[in-house]
């Protein structure tokens, strides 16, 4: 007890006073985010890790054909054909909005696999040491079916034209367009020459090489099959589908009421670009596959009533000696009249198959298919690539003829239009 407590009056003692900390806790956490960068940039001067931010994917690899596959030197027929395996983002597609016409969802999938491994049905994966830049080549076994792709045929190589894009449809010089190069021949029913025609679409295939094969298994010839341009084995499909005797269309994604929100894919038609930028976009889109005979809009209610912004796009495909596809889900669609203008050959579906997926709706709409194709003398209809779909138009098409119906590709429909 010091003098002053003895001395001050009752109640009245001096406080004491707290002792304080050397350092604030503002100080404390300054100086642990210090020592965090500290360590931090060491780690990244002096970590040895040449690819650390580099982005990466884990693939099982089986030792024995790794053993297999592994070659001292590398010739050079070996360095031609190495493909770089790149991760590329999904992006979201023609969905069928039921405003707009059948459609499917879109995923960017990895790049082509190399070409050794594309004839025998596998993927090429090609390994490279950070270090010493050493290449190993390791063959994975693909687990999906159907036959490999195969390189452009002689009409496809007349008929294309070279560009920045990859190669893209033309008239070839003796005047033959890709419409008639790629067309399949019409034989009609024995006895019944004035039959009654009817056309199916399939739109949005190429996505799911599982429905896309189902839909090559199970459907005739002549039905036309519609592919989305995003897929990394597109080539292998549409010549697989060609070899199979169906003709092909090209779907471009075009602007739907509510884009961005409902977005129809990567290189989509929109109506705020100008008509050099579209072209440039359609012909982006046009040279992911070869061997189609027209092109089709997937999605686009408000790209297709647009004409300013539709009218070039056509004029282009007619120039290139192409046909014009209109799933007909949007009424206020110019496509017809511009068509018309630039002596495009056209189509239109009449019937949209699956508006409701179910066998019994589908089963109905094939009915009234009928109906318009006897009162007619024609008639097209369209479907999503939906196994239901798939299912009911492949039983109905064995039947076709015996019903005295002449099934026949889109060309058959959009030629004859064009003629009369």
């Amino acid at each position: 007890m010091t003098a002053d407590d003895l001395s001050a009056p009752l109640g009245q003692r001096p406080a004491r006073r707290r002792p304080k900390l050397p350092v604030s806790a503002t100080h404390i956490v300054g100086g642990a985010l210090a020592l965090f960068l500290v360590v931090f940039a060491g780690w990244a001067i002096f970590a040895d890790d040449p690819l650390g931010g580099e982005p990466m994917v884990a693939v099982p690899i089986d030792a024995n054909a790794l053993a297999a596959t592994k070659k001292p030197e590398k010739s050079a027929k070996a360095e031609k054909s190495e493909t770089t395996v790149a991760a590329q983002s999904a992006a979201g597609s023609p969905g069928h909005d039921r405003y707009d016409g059948p459609g499917s969802s879109a995923a960017m999938a990895p790049a082509e696999p190399a070409e050794n491994a594309a004839a025998a049905g596998n993927k090429t994966v090609t390994i490279i040491d950070g270090k010493t830049g050493a290449r190993q080549e390791v063959v994975i076994p693909d687990a999906g079916n159907g036959a490999a792709a195969v390189p452009p045929d002689g009409a496809e190589q007349k008929l294309a034209e070279a560009t920045t894009h990859g190669a893209v449809p033309k008239i070839g010089a003796d005047g033959v367009r890709p419409a008639e190069a790629f067309a399949r021949p019409v034989k009609p029913i024995p006895g019944k020459p004035d039959a009654p025609r009817i056309a199916i679409v399939i739109a949005g295939l190429g996505i799911s090489s599982s429905v896309t094969a189902e839909a090559i298994g199970k459907l005739p010839g002549a039905v036309t099959l519609a592919f989305l341009p995003y897929s990394s084995d597109i080539d292998r499909l549409v010549a697989r589908a060609r070899g199979e005797g169906h003709e092909i269309l090209l779907q471009v994604p075009m602007e739907p009421f509510g884009y961005p929100d409902n977005d129809s894919g990567p290189q989509t038609l929109l109506t705020s670009l100008t008509p050099e930028q579209n072209l440039t976009r359609l012909h982006w889109l046009m040279g992911r596959f070869q061997g189609y005979v027209g092109i089709s809009g997937a999605m686009g209610a408000r790209f297709t009533a647009s004409e300013p912004s539709f009218a070039p796009v056509l004029a282009d495909t007619a120039k290139r000696g192409l046909i014009f596809f209109d799933d007909g889900a949007n009424p206020r669609s110019v496509a017809g009249r511009i068509a018309g203008a630039n002596n495009l050959p056209y189509a239109k579906a009449d019937i949209i198959l699956d508006s409701v997926p179910t066998p019994n709706e589908v089963d109905n709409a094939l009915g009234r298919l009928e109906m318009a194709a006897r009162e007619h003398g024609s008639a097209v209809g369209i479907a999503s690539a939906l196994p239901v779909s798939i299912e009911h138009i492949g039983k109905w098409a064995k039947a076709a003829e015996s019903r005295g119906l002449l099934l026949v590709p889109i060309t058959a429909i959009a030629m004859k239009a064009k003629q009369s």
